[in-house]
């Protein structure tokens, strides 16, 4: 198969340059006709196969979830208006960052060449997600492409809101434990062992709250390293241990089972899933399929069991609402819904409103938790430092109690 480059006019009157391989002149300037391009010139070029080696070469790195978020809204809007190479090279002029401007190009270059939008992204490594290109797959054979891009670009903007969310209300609390254990562990560290000083001249016995702060001084000033060292050790050992598919599984597993994590986790997937789904389905792709890939995109090991046991089931010719039950790591108000959209005939949008819910009650939970831990962290490191405080303050009280009688 030779390689062509070619120069059209598309149904908009835009002149397009590219490359194509073709057997042949004829076969390339029909193979453009195809893609409602107008062929000006079309000669042997050296594009082709060389190019997309050359774009599998230049790949840039992996998109981070903010990236990935606006380039899809940006590319859910121009393909309304524009063709398809004429928004990718529009947004990759756009790009800021080389890295990222290397993996757009080389989608452009993919899709120049004639492949689909999903394999012109497969090209480029790690940089799209198996689930993202699996929908606009989805989107390109059923020809709703643009309102599956729209899916994406709104899901992807809903975890970005969700996720900058959590991390405004962590910054907070988190600067305020580490301000609090810093002065903790300067109380402890540098005033305690002076004012210790100054007891032992005095032969008293000090209060049984002094003497448990001295301890637990002495303690962190004799052996504090080796407590850090065992405790960098445990976090080694724990991440090597993790590794291993048996303990991981019991670790999710276990993770899932705890009152309020266990809750976040299974409600945010539950949401993912459902949302996955619908949208999946809304453009036309198996069933079957949607659940098949969404299991290889869950991170924890149990979830990701439960996921492919349910696709099984379904392959089998069971129900996607009693597979979610038998599976019995999903929110009950999931399989509730589902069931009731596929005795309606209504799956689709009732998965919607599912993963709708379960985001809202993810956000809801968060939010009140997260509002719940500042007040909780003052309370504890306050009564903490006040304890220290005491330790100090009693002695003296009974020294100046001594003296005066």
């Amino acid at each position: 198969m030779a390689a062509f480059d070619y120069v059209a006019v598309d149904a908009g009157g835009r002149t397009l340059t590219g490359a194509l391989n073709a057997p042949d002149e004829a076969a390339a300037r029909a193979l453009l006709e195809r893609r409602k391009l107008m062929p000006l010139e079309v000669t042997a070029g050296r594009g082709g196969l060389q190019k997309v080696d050359r774009l599998k070469q230049a790949r840039g790195g992996k998109l981070n979830a903010k990236t990935l978020a606006l380039t899809t809204r940006q590319l859910a809007t121009l393909v309304s208006v524009a063709p398809l190479e004429e928004a990718l090279r529009t947004i990759a002029l756009q790009a800021d960052r080389p890295a990222v401007r290397r993996v757009l190009e080389g989608v452009h270059g993919g899709v120049m060449e004639g492949r689909r939008l999903s394999d012109a992204m497969a090209l480029q490594g790690q940089a799209f997600p198996p689930l993202y290109r699996a929908m606009v797959s989805a989107g390109e054979t059923s020809g709703a492409l643009e309102p599956i891009l729209e899916r994406l670009a709104d899901g992807l903007e809903r975890d970005q809101t969700v996720r900058g969310k959590v991390i405004t209300a962590l910054i907070y609390p988190a600067v305020l434990a580490v301000v609090a254990l810093g002065v903790i562990g300067a109380l402890m560290t540098f005033v305690v062992p002076k004012v210790v000083d100054q007891f032992d001249s005095m032969n008293q016995t000090l209060p049984l709250l002094t003497r448990l702060v001295i301890g637990v001084s002495d303690l962190m000033g004799d052996w504090g390293w080796l407590a850090a060292l065992l405790l960098l050790l445990f976090v080694l050992g724990g991440a090597i241990a993790l590794r291993n598919s048996a303990v991981r599984l019991k670790a999710d597993t276990a993770l899932l089972r705890l009152p309020l994590v266990g809750r976040l986790i299974r409600d945010l997937h539950g949401a993912k899933m459902a949302r996955t789904l619908s949208t999946m389905i809304a453009a036309g792709l198996p069933l079957l399929e949607g659940l098949t890939i969404t299991a290889r995109t869950v991170s924890n090991r149990a979830l990701r069991e439960a996921t492919g046991t349910m696709a099984d089931a379904v392959r089998e010719g069971g129900g996607l609402s009693a597979a979610m039950r038998r599976a019995d790591v999903f929110p009950p108000i999931l399989f509730y819904m589902t069931a009731s959209g596929e005795s309606s005939g209504r799956l689709e949008p009732m998965l919607e409103r599912a993963a709708d819910y379960l985001e809202r009650e993810f956000s809801t939970f968060t939010a009140v938790m997260l509002s719940l831990l500042e007040p909780a962290i003052i309370v504890v490191m306050g009564g903490v430092v006040a304890l220290i405080v005491l330790s100090i303050l009693l002695p003296i009280l009974q020294i100046n109690t001594l003296a005066m009688g």
